[in-house]
């Protein structure tokens, strides 16, 4: 076989380890840079005792977890439990219920479109007073956390714990912002802007009945939007080390 073609050989093959080698060096820092939940994971592997190579119990593991979930869903409660937390944000805004989309048409071909524009002002308004009772069902089932929850969270999709929140508060937050949002419904203004939307409506003729039950409706979509950013949270929470925000975090999965 000729030389010159063997020397080609051989450098070919040198290169193409070299390529193979750089691969696997690329992928070993890719994997060394999981966000931490997916060390959080793997950790969990030592499941009911302590990680030797870390010295962390899984314990520990499972505080770190609810330490984040805690810290992310106070950051949801704070944005939206604020002057125009909803009302500014199109994300979460609440329109008018659907209920009212007849009133809506009607009052505006008579130039009434500012009731509306009130009424949907005030609904956003009781949502962003509500918000804060959120707090304490968080803190309250975070608190009621298994460790089999915990590693269902580590181990799920990136809104696993959001999930979990809903399934778990949407009773009792619900229960605890109806009083709330009923009212606020009031103190805002709602109800009487409301009423006002209302009566100018049933003053046109030939019109047909409508009603909306507000209440239940700014509580079903507050709850919304509340659920909407704690997915936010969750994922920044899983994928961002800027969110390790207290020493428990840090200790349990490193901060960068």
């Amino acid at each position: 076989m000729d030389t010159n073609f063997l020397k080609l050989l051989k450098h070919r093959f040198i290169i193409m380890g070299m390529f193979f080698i750089t691969i696997s060096l690329i992928f070993s820092a890719a994997e060394a840079d999981n966000n931490w939940l997916e060390k959080g994971t793997n950790l969990l592997k030592t499941y009911g005792g302590n990680s030797e190579q870390s010295g962390i119990t899984v314990e520990e593991i499972g505080a770190g977890l609810k330490d984040a979930l805690r810290v992310g869903s106070e950051n949801v409660v704070a944005q939206l439990g604020r002057v125009d937390g909803f009302n500014t944000d199109p994300a979460v805004h609440i329109p008018l219920p659907k209920q009212l989309d007849t009133v809506k048409s009607v009052l505006g071909k008579v130039g009434m479109s500012s009731l509306l524009k009130d009424l949907e002002l005030k609904l956003n308004r009781a949502a962003e007073v509500a918000t804060p009772k959120a707090k304490k069902i968080f803190s309250q089932a975070i608190t009621e956390m298994s460790f089999d929850d915990v590693k269902k969270i580590y181990e799920g999709p990136e809104d696993a714990a959001t999930q979990y929140f809903r399934s778990k508060m949407s009773p009792s937050l619900a229960k605890e912002m109806e009083p709330v949002v009923n009212n606020s419904l009031s103190e805002v203004g709602a109800v009487q802007a409301y009423d006002n939307v209302m009566k100018e409506y049933r003053s046109v003729p030939f019109v047909p009945n409508v009603k909306a039950d507000l209440t239940d409706y700014v509580v079903e979509k507050g709850m919304d939007g509340i659920f909407y950013y704690m997915a936010k949270e969750e994922a920044a929470i899983r994928q961002n080390p800027a969110k390790r925000t207290t020493d428990l975090l840090k200790r349990v999965f490193g901060a960068k």
